[in-house]
């Protein structure tokens, strides 16, 4: 199979969309309201999107997702070719590409970033390029990528945040005598591949980017990208708050905007609510393991999880914490991820089965557990209340416990936790990113909950080295067939992003993988 881009195509399309209707102005900051602070600012020992989606303006990778992301287009390479064989990946850099601090961007940065991310115990990612056997430069240009196997997704996985471009010499020389204590003093001042630069932190508050001056795209005006001078991120994490600011332009852009205040906004006259195509569900996470804090676990029963998802209106709650935006999920993965099958809502209401299946599983008087909720968050205290009136019907009293995001991600990790709200967003156009993290017991327990399936594990194996797209496809309909029948799950619904701008505000967008791309904003001054 080959697949060959020439430079004078993609020049056309170069991190772009067509041409503005205004003529785009430089200069400025723009300032975004965030819902949670990032944790880590190192592509490969990470696995949040709070630190996702600004590692996406950090740092760039040798091909990116398309703005509908389902394809890929020219990143820090402009050609690339898969060999007949499947067996290796040839790309061409482009002219003249450097890091922040004007080193040059070399064909050995790209061999060691590329092999540092396939490292098997380097972060949870790694699988995406397990299947790369070495990494080659050749000449200055050049990259030579050799597989261990054919790879369904090697092109995609080269726009995946854990293979972005670092600078192997200077990461070498921070403190630290493991990968993982260079990566953390590194990620305090990175040198950047991308289209900013990380200026300040003043964690739990502020981050504050720069422009990278030596970015290699061109915006509009035949001049280098970025067209803003820097972006603040000011973490707030109380919706409500973070309107108010967004209303008063205190910040000229704000996330996650509950769904119940969309048409409020959408008909304000100084913002442009945004609902973006997006690869986001819904869903609880529920932690399936035998026994917690040496007490027997309730979910760990497979009928308790069918309860509990029987139990659960989500068309109500769709209605109630979406205003109806949402739709209901029909497998663990969003219906806009590749190889997705299901077409009915998963686990329809069924208060009557509910109940039938919580007495054969010997729990017919119910029992008491809690949900990690995140403090200040309008959708998830919203879903939250709806659970605990909806599982009341059935015995189960649940406890909101409203916690801040690192709190919640440590519980989560550490899977100490019951229960916890959780959104997902695809970071790749291939189904075994979710996959891996949902299913796939080696990679996380299956989102930290413990839960495992050897069938399932077999299949995601096999599926990461098959071309055959046909049994390709049939393996992922049998891994979703496995988990949405048995998965630790309650899976609710799937919605757009919901961002709010100021209308001084210009080509900001968030793709359906999540990424922020901000190098294309611009504001009116």
């Amino acid at each position: 199979m080959k697949t060959i881009a020439k430079a004078a195509l993609v020049a056309a399309l170069l991190l772009g969309t067509s041409a503005s209707a205004y003529a785009v102005e430089r200069g400025g900051t723009m300032t975004y309201g965030r819902y949670a602070d990032s944790l880590f600012l190192d592509p490969v020992l990470n696995d949040a999107n709070v630190d996702i989606w600004i590692l996406s303006n950090l740092y760039d990778t040798l091909l990116l997702p398309t703005d509908d992301g389902k394809g890929v287009q020219a990143g820090l390479a402009t050609e690339w070719k898969v060999a007949d064989d499947g067996l290796s990946v040839t790309l061409t850099l482009r002219d003249g590409i450097k890091f922040s601090d004007g080193s040059p961007i070399t064909a050995e940065d790209v061999a060691w970033s590329l092999k540092r991310a396939a490292k098997p115990d380097n972060g949870i990612w790694n699988f995406i390029v397990g299947s790369v056997a070495d990494v080659t430069a050749s000449g200055d240009k050049t990259v030579v990528v050799k597989l261990k196997h054919p790879d369904p997704a090697i092109l995609t996985a080269l726009t995946v945040f854990n293979t972005s471009i670092m600078p192997q010499k200077a990461f070498e020389a921070s403190a630290g005598t493991t990968d993982a204590d260079k990566a953390k003093a590194f990620a305090e001042h990175p040198i950047s591949s991308g289209p900013f630069v990380l200026q300040s932190w003043d964690r739990g508050s502020t981050m504050k980017l720069t422009r990278n001056p030596n970015y290699w795209g061109v915006g509009e005006d035949g001049k280098p990208l970025p067209y803003l001078d820097g972006i603040t991120f000011e973490t707030i994490p109380d919706d409500a708050t973070r309107i108010l600011k967004l209303n008063s332009g205190e910040l000229d852009g704000a996330e996650f905007i509950p769904y119940s205040r969309v048409d409020e906004l959408k008909s304000a006259s100084n913002l442009d609510m945004k609902l973006f195509p997006s690869t986001r569900v819904e869903y609880i996470t529920l932690n399936v393991r035998p026994q917690l804090a040496g007490k027997d676990n309730p979910m760990s029963n497979p009928k308790v999880r069918q309860a509990l998802n029987y139990a659960t209106n989500k068309e109500a709650i769709i209605q109630i914490v979406t205003h109806g935006v949402g739709t209901p999920m029909t497998s663990y993965m969003s219906t806009a991820t590749p190889l997705h099958t299901g077409d009915k809502p998963l686990f329809p209401y069924d208060l009557d089965k509910a109940k039938s299946l919580m007495k054969d599983a010997g729990f017919a008087d119910g029992f008491s557990t809690s949900i990690l909720v995140l403090a200040g968050n309008q959708d998830e205290v919203g879903i939250a209340t709806a659970l605990q009136q909806m599982w009341a019907q059935i015995g189960v009293k649940l406890d909101l416990q409203q916690v801040d995001n690192p709190s919640r991600t440590q519980q989560y990790r550490d899977g100490t936790f019951s229960m916890r709200e959780a959104a997902w967003t695809d970071d790749i156009a291939d189904p075994n990113e979710i996959t891996s993290y949902f299913v796939y017991s080696p990679t996380i327990g299956a989102l930290h909950t413990g839960w495992k399936n050897d069938e399932a594990d077999k299949l995601f194996d096999a599926s990461q080295k098959e071309i055959d797209a046909t049994k390709r496809a049939a393996q992922y309909a049998r891994i979703q067939e496995i988990y949405n029948a048995d998965g630790p799950i309650v899976p609710l619904y799937e919605t757009p992003y919901p961002v709010a701008l100021s209308k001084k505000v210009h080509g900001f967008l968030q793709i359906p993988l999540g990424n922020n791309i901000f190098s294309k904003a611009w504001l009116d001054k």
